[in-house]
């Protein structure tokens, strides 16, 4: 396997490359619940998200700079209790599936929730994803709960299921 190499991904510097990844992703599989490919504008509100939110942005890269996948995490839903739960969600691209690096992202992002007090993150994922299932089974996420035609895609009815990873942080939650 070549060299890895773990960053902070930027708008500036990776935008286009994750862009590419996400639109191949809603147009060929039920990755994302998307129809249409996303506009390169989508980015700047996208990372502003990400900023504003004090979300990370972890990507891989080849030894040559390339984006090969990444990951990031952001607000599970907009209510105050639920501050310290987030939604995550990672993407590989099409030419490098299957290679371990999902799996990197992921122990990146675990890691990066226990650093800023996160509790517990979710992964929704479309039903008949099984290579995202058996990944988050097998860095301890469990399966609680599944959401049966709730998404219509490629002229189907999609079921969703959400994964749970509890982590030990914070150490001391607080309400407000």
């Amino acid at each position: 396997m070549s060299e890895h190499i773990i960053v902070q991904c930027t708008r500036e510097r990776h935008a286009a490359a994750m862009l590419e990844i996400f639109n191949e992703a809603i147009e060929t599989s039920t990755a994302l619940y998307d129809y249409k490919a996303r506009p390169p504008e989508s980015m700047v509100s996208w990372f502003e998200a990400k900023r504003s939110g004090s979300f990370p942005v972890i990507g891989v890269e080849d030894a040559g700079g390339t984006l090969l996948a990444f990951g990031s995490y952001g607000t599970f839903r907009g209510y105050p209790a639920y501050k310290y739960t987030v939604e995550h969600s990672v993407y590989v691209h099409k030419n490098h599936r299957g290679a371990g690096l999902g799996r990197i992202v992921m122990q990146a992002l675990v890691e990066a929730a226990r650093q800023r007090d996160v509790h517990a993150m979710i992964g929704a994922i479309d039903a008949s994803n099984a290579g995202s299932i058996a990944l988050h089974e097998r860095l301890g996420f469990k399966h609680v709960g599944t959401l049966p035609q709730v998404g219509f895609k490629f002229g189907r009815w999609l079921d969703l299921v959400f994964y749970q990873l509890l982590l030990e942080t914070p150490a001391a939650p607080i309400d407000g």
